[in-house]
């Protein structure tokens, strides 16, 4: 048949703005937004005159979205050169041999060094750099995730003090925020409260969530900490959120968790959904949904989405 058919190995790969947003973590209208007003993403026609967007575009989008995170305006980074917006990242080309190493899959440990000198320019710098290069999720999972743990098992081995763990907590957590804002601003989707049970310290777990949700279109209300349970539960139910966040570290895993899970679901308003993640999280907790990983709290985000 004459032609090229969608499943031509020779075909030319295209997505659709919904596949493109989420390859992304940009919204559909910002999306369109930037085509409108500075040409880019540029759509193509597919042979039934759907408008489709090609694969390349996603790395450079990528960029751009990190690029966000570090505060740079709209209209300069997605007007830019591939180069300029490569400076803004501080990720210049580089000669051939410099530059494949760049692009080689950074260890924890390298990481974990960085943390160990109380480096933090080059900690930032590195994080944004692999931001840019992964896209969000796969920089939650591949990069924040394992480096939390390498940190957590060179403390318990004593290789590292708990004045490096508080660092790490403190420069993740401006880092993740600042990822968070262009999502969070753009966000109208069901209101989720976010908090850590009483006794739970810990909240680089807490602000990952946060920033899957609201890559996921949610809102987000970050309480944070140690929240009594009444009083979360009271949130949740004067702002009519739609749901609650708790993050359980394996530092306050055990059947004092579970106990407060449950008073929490019979605290919360009926109709507010209670989702619970993290290292420590119980197996199970009557009424609520939990989670293992974040492409599971991502689903759970999107459900939340339909009618309550």
């Amino acid at each position: 048949m004459a032609g090229t058919r969608r499943d031509d190995p020779g075909a030319k790969a295209l997505l659709s703005i919904g596949a493109l947003s989420r390859a992304t973590g940009l919204a559909v209208e910002t999306l369109r937004t930037w085509e409108r007003r500075y040409g880019f993403p540029a759509p193509e026609r597919k042979a039934s005159g759907h408008r489709a967007y090609s694969m390349t575009s996603v790395a450079r989008l990528r960029r751009i979205a990190a690029a966000l995170a570090q505060g740079h305006r709209a209209g300069d980074v997605v007007r830019a050169s591939d180069d300029d917006l490569g400076a803004l990242l501080g990720m210049l080309a580089a000669p051939a041999p410099a530059r494949a190493a760049a692009t080689a899959p950074l260890h924890a440990d390298t990481l974990v060094a960085l943390v160990a000198r109380f480096d933090g320019d080059g900690l930032t710098r590195a994080l944004n750099a692999e931001w840019g290069r992964l896209g969000p999720m796969a920089f939650l999972e591949q990069r924040i995730a394992p480096l939390v743990a390498a940190v957590g098992t060179a403390w318990e081995s004593g290789r590292l003090e708990v004045r490096h763990e508080h660092f790490l907590s403190e420069r993740l957590g401006d880092l993740l925020r600042a990822y968070r804002l262009p999502f969070e601003e753009r966000s109208r989707g069901p209101l989720v409260v976010l908090a850590t049970l009483p006794g739970e310290m810990h909240a680089i777990g807490l602000q990952m969530a946060a920033l899957v949700l609201s890559m996921n279109g949610c809102r987000v209300c970050y309480v944070g900490t140690e929240v009594p349970l009444v009083e979360l539960a009271s949130v949740a139910r004067d702002l009519g959120a739609r749901g609650i966040g708790v993050s359980v570290s394996l530092a306050t895993r055990g059947r004092r968790t579970g106990t407060a899970l449950a008073r929490l679901r019979r605290l919360a308003p009926g109709r507010t959904s209670l989702v619970v993640g993290g290292g420590g999280a119980p197996q199970r907790v009557a009424g609520a949904t939990v989670v293992r990983d974040l492409p599971a709290l991502a689903a759970w985000a999107t459900a939340l989405e339909g009618p309550a």
